[in-house]
Parts: C-alpha cells; sequence; structure tokens
C-alpha cells in the first residue's frame, strides 16, 4: 500500500548553491548537513540534496513514495517493468530505501518509515 510522496533528492554537483537555494525557500536550515546528504524538512515533505546522485545515474530530482512494504512493492514494480537501482537499503535507525527506474528511465524511490 503507498501512503503518498514522502521525499523529494535533488542530485547536486556543489552543496553549497543548492542549500542557500532550499534556506531561501524554506526559511530553515537543513535538519541533517552531512557530505553524503543534506535534508530539509517541511510541514508535509522532505526535500534533500545528494551531492554523489550524479555519479548514482540520478539526472533529475527522484521522488520517494511511502509504502508499507518496500521489499513487495520493490518485487511488484519489477514484475511491471522497471529496472532495479538501488536494492533495500536501511539508512538508519530502520528507515527503509529502495530506487527503480520506470520503462522510460523514470527514478521512483520507495521509502518505508522505521517499526514504531
Amino acid at each position: 500500500m503507498t501512503h503518498g510522496l514522502k521525499t523529494i533528492v535533488y542530485p547536486v554537483k556543489d552543496p553549497g548553491p543548492a542549500k542557500a537555494l532550499f534556506r531561501a525557500l524554506f526559511g530553515v536550515e537543513p535538519y541533517t548537513d552531512e557530505p553524503y546528504y543534506v535534508g530539509f524538512r517541511t510541514d508535509t515533505h522532505e526535500i534533500g540534496i545528494d551531492p554523489r546522485g550524479h555519479a548514482k545515474g540520478m539526472t533529475g530530482p527522484v521522488p520517494y513514495w511511502t509504502v508499507t512494504d518496500i521489499r513487495q512493492t520493490l518485487t511488484a514494480l519489477v514484475e511491471a517493468g522497471a529496472k532495479p537501482l538501488q536494492d533495500v537499503q536501511d539508512v538508519g535507525g530502520g528507515t527503509l530505501i529502495a530506487s527503480v527506474r520506470d520503462p522510460d528511465g523514470n527514478f521512483v524511490g520507495l521509502f518505508q518509515d522505521a517499526p514504531a
């Protein structure tokens, strides 16, 4: 089951200008600012900056959809014709992400919240 769009991650070559842009847009500092990821939270979404995104093959922003069962959803997407890009990965505290590329080459991310 999909619960909605949770996160959008932008690939960047230089996080400095991207951080300045999102600071101006949201009026807040990032909640996390690491060499591998910078994250901003709005009332309803997370906006991420990935300095390594281009090296991972990201060609534009990647939406991450919140799902109940990430492994089941990933399998269903692959069976429907998507190509796996990133297998299920724990990004901390039991929060899981994965991604695929649809038949037209668009990235689709999956996000499963950590168990409560």
